[in-house]
């Protein structure tokens, strides 16, 4: 008779989990109980889903609160209760309001009032009024008439030993001192859990109420069907019409992407057809496919990747550009009769596309049944220190240094031993609701039957539920994702057909994974601006495999994650493909399976391929147990029942039982990090697209790289591979350039935007203006067309973006003064007169070239007319260029580098070592390793130009420069600081 808990969802208020909830229950002997999060109903489901487990029976509710002032608590009476009540909250939600002192009228919820808020008179037939323990003395005396609308309120917030983290909490929440905490702030001591012997003895005198309680949630049920898909139900209205459109559809995309007599697809086709409608994904897959076919309308570029690149159907519909059969990409993989977890499609669209597919989605289908997928920020370690420390009114640098030095003898005190003390309790504590990155829900029902919705920043409704929370009662989210790379792409097909006239396609991307030059591309490793192939490491990893196909590039892709690589799994793949023959195979089965990567487990599938081949699974099993390894599944009872069915079949085959145990050793130490063969296979997909684009078109495509603001690297290095593809680079300029950067010919001029400091409406403003009356004709014309401010005037004349007029920067800017004081500003519109005032005449101004580097440097970030070699005080080069590395193998030699990023990590002796990357004078790059000795003595310290002594070193045809000692080499001053 529970009806008030609050869980840690009630955001920095409780402290006990839904777990907590459930144990305390178990242990105090209640059998029925309310969870009451305040103003959100988040854990509500899950609730139930653990109180059904353990036998209890779990009612829904939620308790309405504007700040610390307690309204009162709404209890749904059943299924359509609980929807009321969300709606409540989301209406308040959307419309941004504070909820109203008295509860509105929903059939199907008792509220309850605290005592003394509301008087009985006035309440409603389904209203009461909750007495705690601590009030029953002030109700002894009221008339039996009173008591028929009073009901028995114990709430719980708090394990007993809580109380101080609940308060802690609420000090953080308030953003106060701890010592600053009112009353009113916090909840009361006796809100814990009390066992229903006492609570029952508790209210003895008072038998009423506690017949009040009985009936009130004896009146009361809540239930979910866990297993049933939550999802639209069908595309078309009714389920005959959508298994009709998805196979009409697939067929008409089997004719494009299959020839009529390629009877493994033919097969293929039909059996994911059948798995499709026996588990009613037919309309999952239909509206995937309207979003994608609504993207190509628009001539958006995308990418579907993920596990429902397994999909041979998928690839037929377009959603995905990988074919699974070409890959061996099972379907089990995505969709099978025994995932007890819907699937879901990844599908990436251009950072600034995305908008307008979610509004797409939300205007396509039905308001109030699509929602984004909301998340849970919790408390990390980091965090739970700081905030904790500015509770208790630590100074910054204490902060600092009890959560970056936590073994600091000052470290122990009377406050920060306080806040170690509940520091480990309150880690992983959610914190507050925000938005899943890019999941959208598309319900049969509408979302408030399952939780209320918030309405964050980008006002789109928002579940109060996580992914992991819908994925166990049965919603398959849409993965509608973004990223630069899909803009590269997109924006790079444009800027060509503006360019030179050339209509590009890079649909059916199987073309470019035979053709020789895209090849050549790839060997060399020139492949900055493509996506997820620019990094140092991955273009390391091309050399060093020689990469040049398709298959090597989708290995490529998964073994440069970080497990494989640290598991020393990268490195034996690398010696087996240069040496095929000298792979040893633990059994033969996995020399048929994995003879593509000679043995290595690369990619998730690879473990169902082993289990089924070896381990006599099915491979839905397989799949199972495929997640189950990864910690994606929660079953310990089906792990221990799949890893009997393994070892049973390995005995019934006679393998030596050593053998066995290793193999699912390994098949269990690598599925937790493994990559999924299909989501590398997309990569590479969206990576070919990128290199074609690159190969033919480079200073198109790196002008769209700029354009939708780099990738791995900062502006200056896609700067330097323009100059590389032959470009000519223009600062920018107020008669040529536009906001963003611009290509004519091979003329690329810096957008208005590469400008640090540049006001945005101005920047826009600029070009406007200029196709509305023309080119600009002088400084005094551009000041009154374009109303700009002395400050940002000055910005442009030191970067040379008047230029045109023929006269130097310092002449320009006395120009500029007396055109414009600090206290006025020009005014906008059109010029209406031009001043016949004659210029004062100047004495002769001396400029220097390195007084414009040094401007660039300020203003955009990095040298745009020359390099920092330009700048360095000594002439000296080095003794080796980038490219000729390799002669140099074992020889200690010195290089001049200009520093473009560093990767730090950690060595085996938990010391931090670096890789560093650089570019030559030539703007070729080269990578050097910093040893934890060489580090400590000779420290990167960031951007400049450096000297670096140190021996080449090649592994796998790929050179280093195993550093030695390095320093910052000095730079020419600025004339003007002289």
């Amino acid at each position: 008779m529970m009806i008030n808990l609050h869980s840690y969802y009630s955001l920095r208020y409780g402290t006990l989990s839904l777990e907590d909830l459930i144990t305390g229950m178990l242990e105090t002997g209640h059998e029925t109980a309310v969870l009451t999060d305040i103003n959100n109903s988040s854990g509500s489901l899950n609730f139930l889903r653990l109180g059904m487990k353990a036998g209890l029976n779990i009612l829904a509710g939620m308790e309405f609160r504007n700040g610390d002032h307690l309204l009162y608590i709404g209890i749904a009476k059943n299924n359509e209760g609980f929807r009321q009540l969300n709606e409540f909250m989301t209406a308040a939600n959307r419309d941004k309001k504070v909820l109203p002192a008295e509860a509105p009228f929903l059939d199907q919820v008792y509220f309850i009032y605290p005592y003394r808020s509301k008087q009985v008179p006035d309440l409603k037939e389904n209203e009461y009024i909750g007495i705690r323990p601590a009030e029953l003395n002030l109700i002894r005396f009221e008339p039996a008439t009173n008591l028929e609308k009073y009901v028995i309120l114990s709430p719980v917030t708090f394990a007993l030993a809580d109380y101080k983290l609940h308060c802690q909490l609420r000090a953080i929440n308030h953003n106060i001192l701890f010592s600053q905490l009112d009353k009113k702030m916090v909840a009361s001591k006796e809100e814990v859990f009390v066992s229903k012997v006492k609570l029952l003895e508790l209210y003895r005198d008072f038998p009423l109420l506690i017949r009040n309680t009985n009936k009130l949630l004896g009146s009361c049920s809540f239930d979910l069907d866990f297993k049933k898909i939550k999802n639209k139900e069908t595309f078309t209205g009714n389920r005959t019409n959508d298994r009709q459109l998805l196979h009409k559809y697939t067929q008409d995309g089997f004719a494009r992407r299959y020839s009529k007599t390629d009877k493994v697809a033919t097969e293929r086709i039909k059996k994911e057809l059948e798995i499709i409608e026996n588990l009613n994904f037919s309309s999952y897959f239909l509206i995937t496919d309207d979003i994608c076919r609504y993207a190509r309308s628009k001539d958006y570029h995308y990418v579907g990747r993920g596990s429902g690149a397994n999909s041979a159907v998928a690839y037929c519909l377009g959603i995905t550009d990988v074919d699974p059969i070409e890959l061996n990409l099972p379907f089990e993989r995505f969709l099978n009769p025994k995932r007890q977890s819907p699937p879901d499609f990844d599908i990436d669209f251009s950072w600034n596309d995305r908008d307008d597919i979610y509004d797409y989605i939300f205007n396509r289908y039905q308001s109030g049944n699509t929602a984004l997928m909301g998340a849970m920020s919790t408390f990390k370690h980091r965090s739970t220190l700081r905030e904790l420390g500015k509770v208790y009114g630590l100074p910054k640098a204490e902060i600092d240094r009890l959560v970056l030095d936590p073994q600091n003898m000052l470290n122990v005190n009377e406050v920060t031993n306080t806040i170690l003390s509940v520091y480990n309790r309150m880690v992983d504590f959610p914190n507050q609701r925000t938005i899943h990155s890019s999941g959208v829900l598309i319900s049969e029902l509408p979302l408030t039957y399952y939780c209320a919705l918030d309405y964050p920043p980008k006002s789109l409704p928002t579940v109060q539920f996580d992914m992991y929370a819908a994925e166990e009662m049965g919603f398959e989210k849409f993965d509608i994702l973004s990223q630069r790379g899909i803009g590269h792409i997109k924006d790079c097909r444009e800027i060509v057909k503006q360019n030179r006239g050339i209509v590009i396609d890079t649909s059916n991307p199987k073309r470019f994974f035979k053709d020789p030059k895209i090849a050549d591309q790839l060997r060399s490793s020139n492949t900055i601006g493509c996506f997820y192939i620019e990094s140092p490491a991955m273009r390391q990893l091309i050399t060093k495999l020689c990469c040049d196909n398709y298959l090597t590039l989708v290995a490529a892709s998964s073994i440069i994650r970080p497990g494989v690589a640290s598991s020393g799994m990268m490195a034996e793949f690398i010696r087996r493909h240069h040496d095929p023959s000298k792979v040893v195979y633990p059994h033969p089965v996995f020399k048929e399976q994995l003879a593509e990567t000679y043995g290595v487990m690369v990619y998730q599938e690879d473990v169902m391929k082993i289990g089924n081949a070896y381990g006599g699974l099915d491979m839905a099993d397989a799949d199972v147990l495929r997640r189950m390894m990864s910690g994606k599944y929660r079953s310990k009872e089906h792990l221990i029942e799949i890893e009997d069915k393994f070892f049973t079949h390995c005995k019934k085959m006679g393998y030596p039982e050593a053998t066995s145990r290793e193999i699912w050793r390994q098949m269990e130490s690598f599925a937790g990090y493994s990559f999924n063969k299909a989501h590398s296979a997309s990569f590479a997909v969206e990576s070919y697209q990128s290199l074609f684009l690159k190969t033919y078109y480079p200073r198109e495509f790196i002008v769209a790289v700029l354009n939708n603001y780099g990738g791995f690297y900062n502006r200056k290095v896609y700067v330097n591979e323009a100059k590389r593809a032959g470009a000519l680079i223009n600062l920018p300029c107020v008669n040529n350039s536009v906001y963003n950067t611009a290509i004519y010919g091979d003329d690329i001029y810096l957008g208005f935007d590469s400008l640090l400091n540049m006001d945005k409406e101005l920047a826009y403003r600029i070009p406007e203006e200029r196709l509305t009356n023309g080119e600009y004709t002088s400084l005094e014309n551009f000041v009154l067309r374009t109303g700009v401010s002395l400050e940002h005037l000055i910005i442009l004349i030191r970067t040379g973006a008047l230029r045109f007029t023929g006269q130097a920067k310092k002449e320009l800017l006395w120009e500029a003064h007396l055109l414009l004081s600090k206290d006025k500003k020009a005014s906008t519109g059109p010029m209406l007169f031009e001043s016949n005032s004659r210029k004062p005449v100047l004495p002769k101004l001396i400029s220097s070239i390195w007084e414009d580097f040094y401007d660039e440097i300020e203003l955009i970030g990095f040298i745009v007319s020359g390099s920092m070699f330009d700048l360095a005080k000594s002439d000296y080069r080095g003794d080796a260029k980038a490219r000729d590395l390799i002669q140099y193998q074992g020889k200690t030699i010195r290089m001049v580098g200009d520093f473009v990023v560093e990767k730090r990590v950690m060595a085996k002796n938990d010391k931090l070592m670096k890789f560093g990357t650089f570019l030559d004078a030539d703007g070729e790059f080269f990578d050097t390793v910093h040893f934890p000795p060489s580090l400590a003595s000779y420290p990167l310290r960031g951007a400049g130009l450096y000297l670096i002594e140190g021996r080449v070193v090649l592994e796998f045809g790929c050179p280093a420069i195993d550093v030695i000692r390095c320093a910052r080499m000095p730079l020419k001053p600025d004339p003007r600081s002289i």
